[in-house]
């Protein structure tokens, strides 16, 4: 397993892990054990910094995730909702066909190896509650402010 390395971006810290070209995890609220090195990862640093800076709304660097297939089909919807938008639970249930899977859905959530760029933090509860976040909910509702300002 490769090193984490640090990314410092709009005042979060975050332990990015990359293998073999692709980043694989992203921790939130951590530091890695080390500084960006290669291109590729100067370049996830600069992306992620242009993120929270307001000047990026997706990001082009490869990402690999590995998960149950209900969990990889909940990523790959996370990934459809556009930036400044948000998504219920029960919406993304039903645009996967299993309207009743709200709660496995905060649970693919939850397991998001690659937050900020799967954007989980985009679905919330359909009362209009933020629902959980796994760096907190006051970093959920600092994106999701940053993100409906600059969308």
């Amino acid at each position: 397993m490769t090193t984490p390395f640090t990314v410092r971006a709009g005042g979060v810290e975050l332990a990015v892990t990359a293998e073999d070209g692709a980043v694989t995890a992203i921790r939130l609220n951590e530091t890695g054990a080390r500084q960006p090195a290669s291109p590729f990862e100067q370049a996830v640093e600069r992306e992620l910094q242009e993120y929270f800076g307001g000047t990026r709304t997706d990001f082009t660097f490869a990402t690999r995730t590995e998960g149950t297939p209900f969990q990889q089909a909940v990523w790959k919807a996370l990934l459809r909702i556009p930036y400044g938008e948000t998504r219920t639970y029960g919406e993304i249930a039903r645009a996967l066909g299993t309207p009743h899977a709200f709660r496995a859905v905060g649970a693919a959530n939850h397991a998001n190896p690659i937050p900020i760029v799967i954007p989980c933090h985009r679905v919330v509860q359909s009362g209009g509650g933020l629902g959980g976040y796994g760096g907190g909910l006051a970093l959920k509702r600092r994106l999701l402010n940053l993100e409906t300002r600059l969308g």
